[in-house]
Protein backbone atom coordinates (compact mmCIF):
# COMPACT_ATOMS: atom_id res chain seq x y z
CA UNK A 1 0.00 0.00 0.00
CA UNK A 2 1.52 3.16 -0.83
CA UNK A 3 2.13 5.98 1.94
CA UNK A 4 0.17 8.76 0.08
CA UNK A 5 -2.87 6.57 -0.50
CA UNK A 6 -6.04 7.62 0.46
CA UNK A 7 -7.80 5.51 3.48
CA UNK A 8 -11.11 5.11 4.97
CA UNK A 9 -11.81 4.60 8.57
CA UNK A 10 -15.48 3.82 9.92
CA UNK A 11 -17.31 3.78 13.08
CA UNK A 12 -20.63 2.27 11.28
CA UNK A 13 -22.27 6.09 11.52
CA UNK A 14 -19.37 7.82 10.13
CA UNK A 15 -16.39 6.88 8.11
CA UNK A 16 -13.70 9.16 8.19
CA UNK A 17 -11.84 9.63 4.96
CA UNK A 18 -8.03 10.48 5.14
CA UNK A 19 -6.21 11.81 1.87
CA UNK A 20 -1.92 11.79 3.12
CA UNK A 21 -1.00 13.78 0.03
CA UNK A 22 -2.94 16.37 1.11
CA UNK A 23 -2.21 16.72 5.08
CA UNK A 24 0.06 19.92 5.87
CA UNK A 25 0.98 18.05 9.27
CA UNK A 26 -0.51 21.59 11.33
CA UNK A 27 -1.57 18.54 13.83
CA UNK A 28 -4.61 19.66 14.62
CA UNK A 29 -6.23 16.09 14.93
CA UNK A 30 -3.87 14.89 17.01
CA UNK A 31 -3.78 18.09 19.40
CA UNK A 32 -7.79 18.53 19.29
CA UNK A 33 -8.42 14.63 19.73
CA UNK A 34 -5.88 12.25 20.51
CA UNK A 35 -7.71 9.39 21.60
CA UNK A 36 -9.17 9.16 18.08
CA UNK A 37 -5.84 10.38 15.86
CA UNK A 38 -2.88 9.19 17.30
CA UNK A 39 0.16 8.74 15.31
CA UNK A 40 2.19 6.73 17.28
CA UNK A 41 -0.24 3.63 16.51
CA UNK A 42 -2.02 1.63 13.80
CA UNK A 43 -4.38 2.25 12.22
CA UNK A 44 -3.50 5.95 13.56
CA UNK A 45 -7.07 6.38 13.29
CA UNK A 46 -9.41 4.70 16.27
CA UNK A 47 -12.73 5.34 15.42
CA UNK A 48 -13.98 3.48 18.34
CA UNK A 49 -12.36 6.39 20.86
CA UNK A 50 -14.89 9.21 20.53
CA UNK A 51 -18.77 9.38 19.59
CA UNK A 52 -19.43 10.21 16.00
CA UNK A 53 -20.42 14.00 16.76
CA UNK A 54 -16.89 14.54 18.95
CA UNK A 55 -14.98 12.80 15.30
CA UNK A 56 -17.25 15.23 13.13
CA UNK A 57 -16.57 18.37 15.29
CA UNK A 58 -12.99 17.73 15.04
CA UNK A 59 -12.76 16.59 11.43
CA UNK A 60 -14.07 19.83 10.65
CA UNK A 61 -11.25 21.86 11.60
CA UNK A 62 -9.19 19.79 9.32
CA UNK A 63 -7.19 22.86 7.71
CA UNK A 64 -5.70 21.00 4.60
CA UNK A 65 -9.16 18.93 4.01
CA UNK A 66 -7.09 16.41 4.11
CA UNK A 67 -9.36 14.86 6.66
CA UNK A 68 -13.30 15.12 6.09
CA UNK A 69 -16.21 12.65 6.81
CA UNK A 70 -19.21 11.40 5.08
CA UNK A 71 -22.33 9.50 7.01
CA UNK A 72 -22.72 5.52 6.47
CA UNK A 73 -25.72 4.26 5.17
CA UNK A 74 -27.86 1.15 6.97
Amino acid sequence: MSENQDRDYSNGEITVHWKPGKCIHSAVCVKGLHAVFNTKARPWINMQAADSGTIRKQVSQCPSGALSFSEDTK
